[in-house]
């Protein structure tokens, strides 16, 4: 089967960002986004995913972390619909619960060319680390909607607001994992012909 790998990169005013995706890889990552907690995040996503990933990010945190983050979960987002391809043989759709102490966490997913967000989780703190809270669902925003992918995140319940956005993101690298698998035997996982 053809390697499913990209090589994206984004300057802007803002940022500048390098990224390496490999679908088919074994979890490894190299993350340096300047914003410690979100590198913890993207390195727990990339492992759960089964998925090489390496990100070098130089942006403007000296205003804020809003441009770093979105703009790495846009070019997060077409590499992995680039390194998808046509989509040929694979599961297409992916649900993983992830407890982490007192919190659980869901994330569905449909690789359907449709990008669509539902986002349901409250935080209680401003910042985990130097990572924003309310940046948590504009990552997954801009992820989905580069990705073209539907994405539903909640927590079910929780009180920490680590463990909450831990949950989530390792829910997103498993339910990734199952919807990248493919099977020759799968053909396009669509009645249309095509995704």
């Amino acid at each position: 089967m053809i390697e499913r790998s990209s090589k994206r990169e984004r300057i802007t005013q803002e940022t500048s960002i390098n990224l390496e995706l490999n679908l088919d890889g074994s979890g490894n990552s190299q993350i340096n986004t300047g914003i410690g907690f979100f590198d913890h995040m993207l390195n727990l996503f990339a492992f759960n995913g089964k998925m090489d990933l390496k990100v070098s990010a130089k942006g403007d945190l000296d205003v804020c972390d809003h441009h770093t983050i979105e703009d790495i979960g846009i070019t997060l987002g077409e590499a992995f619909k680039e390194a998808l391809g046509d989509k040929a043989g694979i599961n297409r759709y992916g649900t993983f619960y992830v407890p982490m102490d007192e919190t659980l966490a869901l994330v569905s997913l449909d690789i359907s060319n449709r990008p669509y967000l539902v986002f349901d989780c409250d935080f209680k703190r401003e910042k985990v680390g130097e990572m924003s809270t309310e940046m948590v669902v504009e990552f997954f925003r801009a992820f989905a909607f580069n990705a073209g992918i539907t994405l539903h995140l909640k927590v079910l319940y929780g009180e920490n607001d680590h463990h909450k956005i831990e949950a989530l993101f390792k829910a997103l690298g498993r339910a990734i994992k199952e919807a990248k698998f493919r099977s020759e035997e799968n053909g396009i996982p669509s009645t249309k012909g095509r995704i």
